[in-house]
Order: C-alpha cells, then structure tokens, then sequence
C-alpha cells in the first residue's frame, strides 16, 4: 500500500486575509496504483469540508462520508481519486510532449472525466535542485486538491522515478505553487 499525501497552508501574511490550511491522504494499492481511500480535509477562508472516502473497486462502489453525512455513488472500472490519477499517469511507459490521457476521477461524490497532456519537458528548480522535468497538464472539470479555478500544471522528474516535485493552479485570490519538500532522494550511484 503506497500513501500520498498532500498539505497545503497559506503564508503569515496570506493567512490574514484567506486562511488555507488542507490536507489530501490518498492510500493506493502499490501493484494497480488504484485509490483504496482517500481522506480530505480543506479548511479555505470560510470553507470547511471533510470527505472520507472507501474504493470498492469489485463492486463498482465507494461508500463515504462528507461533512458528517453517509454515501454510496457507483464508479466505473479504473476510477481514481483526485491524487492518484496523476500517479496513475505517471506509471505510463512513454510521456512525451503530445501524449494525452483520459481518467474517470472520483471527488466531492460525483464521477468526472479527467484528460491529463503532456505539454513538454523543461528544467525546475526547487529545494532539491535544478532536474529535468515532464510539465503535464490537468485539464480539471472539478474543485480538487485547492478550490482551484480551472487546470493544475504539475512537473514530474523525467527519470525512471518521476517524483512529482511542483504543482501549479490558479485559486480563487491569485494562484499557488507547491514544491515537494520531502521524499526526493538522489539516486545512489551502484
């Protein structure tokens, strides 16, 4: 069982105006990279809202839960979450500039078509460094991760391992950049 795990919260200075404090917990089956459950938290200015969310993938289901109130919504086969469609993607032999790839996504009870494009590759810097990174567009007919106003850019690293290191969306006061800040280790030269 792998687990993604995404945070977000607003600087000092931003927090006075629009507090942002979220936390998005994805636990996925390692071999299929299928969402088992997805825990949501989103605290956005006045915005509050929980999900807990179980994938019963056999069964064509997922039972949850959201701001304290029970559901089940029928999803189709190799539905994701709102997390682990980009590592779904990512798991892709070949993402070159031009690949396009069309996901069914489950979030906030209902079941979007997500397409995710592969725009090009180009260098990032972060705490990590300067690496060679894919650039993907998530082309999103939702609300996700932030109360994001329309798509997320999102570059992975163009290796074998192709960790996810930034993340680009527009929000509803401007837009936020999020650089992974844990679990990019060099690979050990053997």
């Amino acid at each position: 069982m792998l687990r993604l795990l995404s945070t977000a919260t607003s600087s000092p200075f931003v927090t006075k105006f629009y507090p942002v404090d979220n936390r998005v917990e994805s636990l996925v089956d390692a071999d299929t990279l299928s969402p088992q459950r997805l825990l949501f938290r989103r605290r956005e200015g006045k915005r509050k809202n929980d999900f807990d969310v179980t994938f019963h993938h056999a069964q064509g289901t997922v039972l949850g839960i959201k701001d304290g109130q029970p559901f089940t919504i029928a999803i189709p086969p190799g539905t994701q979450d709102s997390i682990s469609c980009l590592y779904y993607v990512r798991s892709v032999p070949s993402l070159q500039p031009g690949f396009s790839q069309v996901m069914t996504v489950h979030h906030d009870k209902k079941n979007y078509r997500l397409e995710v494009r592969i725009e090009g590759i180009e260098k990032v810097k972060g705490p990590w460094g300067e690496v060679e990174a894919i650039r993907a567009l998530a082309i999103m007919p939702f609300q996700g991760i932030f109360l994001n106003k329309g798509n997320i850019r999102v570059w992975f690293t163009n290796d074998a391992r192709r960790i996810p290191v930034k993340m680009k969306a527009k929000v509803i006061i401007g837009s936020i950049v999020a650089n992974l800040v844990e679990g990019f280790h060099a690979p050990s030269s053997s």
